[in-house]
């Protein structure tokens, strides 16, 4: 086990596993520390750190072929597969490899924010309206999809064509993709990387919100950090703003599947040897490496296109509610942004694997779109079920993380401890007695997503922001969460 003596404490926000670190697995396979393993925590959070296998996968992360500078994990990291959660490194293209684990299963669960042009006074009276009928339009939950189904021919257009499918289709609009990572699609998606069992997974899933720790949540702005930065980003308080917290559902969870699955039978061919082979990989440049590399995208066009199609019925859902029904009339719902947290993806000649992290690009960077750029790229952090999230801006002391940051609080009590220890319908008074309506379909879900169960978010996200990972903009507050079971 790793302890705080093994640590060389860079600063109060940053901690360094040395190259010289062994411990006796790694000896007896012959498998050394390539580079130094980070952690970006303060110290009472990684006396949280310690009580899981977190450090252990960061220093496994250490001794990949072709990695370069660090490996690093989050102040929200937790135990993963392979991988810790909050795990980010960066793999040469030429000879690292890519590993589907430290991907994860979920492939783009991501976040975006849609903002409106009014507060809260004008819609309180019709939240609890508009939070049942995005609930009635979004379907939740394990399994939960929508009654029509995708042809494979359809279903093959979104993965090779993402968000910039559906707008093409009438789902959205031009600004919806423009403030969107990537344009809403990773170009070189190929459907044929893409298994049968995968695909007919995925067929009823777009437009749904699934279950575990994705939900919808409609939020205000709460409290401005930085009003230069929230006046470039067209935030204001007490702004009615809607967070969409979700992924690659099925299809996402069967790609992953799929390639570890290939990678555990080709290592050998590439003489890989790993301390843990739920990191099994490949050569990037190999032609599995770069099999996993296109699926991966499909994958991530299909949380984007994902996460447009649940934009368009939530968009529906407000015209209802507060269209003609009510005094704001002509009010609608602009994407902020949307931003990807399990993805891989080349950045300077890097592949940057990024595991319960998210990317956050600092100012003039040129993926940035324009109106954004002088400030940073927008990141968005959701906290846990009835607490804050938060906007951030990207900046330039990034850098040595591969410009990332973390994507959430990070759990501290496992699925199974919560439903054990925590109450459903005890949480959901408790949120009803701070005003915070909840919409769900099982009790269990909501005791697997307890605030209880979470690292506390404005810790988390102090850390990262004192460090100079993303820098605080504005703080939102929950009003009406929808959740899956």
């Amino acid at each position: 086990m790793i302890s705080k003596r093994d640590l060389i404490k860079i600063n109060d926000y940053l901690w360094e596993i040395p190259k010289s670190f062994r411990n006796d697995s790694l000896d007896r396979l012959g498998i050394k520390m390539r580079v130094p393993a980070r952690i970006y925590a303060d110290e009472k959070m990684l006396e949280q750190i310690f009580k899981d296998k977190s450090l252990e996968q960061l220093v496994n992360l250490a001794t990949l072929q072709g990695i370069e500078k660090y490996s690093i994990v989050m102040p929200d990291c937790h135990e993963g597969y392979g991988s810790p959660i909050g795990g980010v490194f960066a793999t040469r293209a030429k000879d690292g490899i890519i590993s589907p684990g430290a991907v994860g299963y979920d492939e783009n669960c991501g976040v975006r924010l849609l903002k409106s042009d009014v507060s809260i006074n004008e819609i309180k009276n019709k939240l609890d309206d508009l939070a049942t009928e995005i609930q009635k339009n979004v379907p939740s939950g394990l399994g939960r999809g929508r009654q029509v189904k995708l042809s494979v021919d359809e279903l093959d257009k979104i993965l090779e064509g993402g968000a910039q499918e559906l707008v093409k289709q009438g789902y959205g609009k031009e600004g919806d993709l423009e403030n969107c990572e990537a344009n809403g699609r990773l170009e070189w998606a190929d459907a044929s990387e893409v298994s049968d069992t995968a695909k007919n997974r995925g067929r009823d899933q777009v437009g749904t919100l699934g279950s575990g720790n994705h939900f919808l949540e409609i939020q205000k702005v709460g409290e401005i950090f930085d009003e230069k930065a929230a006046e470039v980003f067209g935030l204001f308080k007490n702004q009615i703003v809607v967070m969409i917290h979700t992924g690659s559902r099925g299809l996402g969870h069967q790609i992953a599947t799929d390639y570890i699955r290939l990678m555990l039978q080709v290592m050998p061919k590439y003489k890989i040897v790993l301390p843990d082979k739920e990191l099994a990989g490949a050569p990037f440049n190999s032609s599995e490496g770069q099999r996993f590399f296109k699926a991966m995208a499909c994958g991530a066009n299909f949380a984007w296109a994902n996460r447009q199609m649940i934009t368009y019925y939530v968009r529906q859902a407000w015209g209802k509610i507060l269209g003609r029904q009510s005094s704001v009339v002509g009010c609608e719902l602009k994407v902020f942004y949307d931003v990807a947290h399990n993805i891989a993806k080349l950045e300077g000649g890097l592949l940057v694997h990024r595991k319960g992290a998210t990317r956050a690009f600092p100012p003039n960077h040129p993926e940035i779109p324009e109106k954004y750029r002088s400030v940073g790229q927008p990141v968005l952090i959701p906290g846990s079920m009835g607490t804050a999230s938060y906007v951030l801006r990207g900046a330039e002391e990034g850098k040595e993380a591969f410009y990332s940051t973390c994507h959430g609080a990070g759990r501290m009590m496992s699925r199974h401890q919560a439903i054990k220890t925590l109450s459903g319908k005890e949480i959901v008074k408790n949120l009803g007695n701070r005003g915070i309506i909840v919409k769900c379909y099982s009790m269990r879900g909501i005791a697997e997503e307890a605030p209880e169960a979470y690292k506390n978010i404005d810790e988390v996200v102090e850390v990262v922001h004192q460090a100079g990972l993303s820098k605080k903009v504005a703080r939102l507050i929950p009003l009406a969460v929808i959740k899956g079971e």
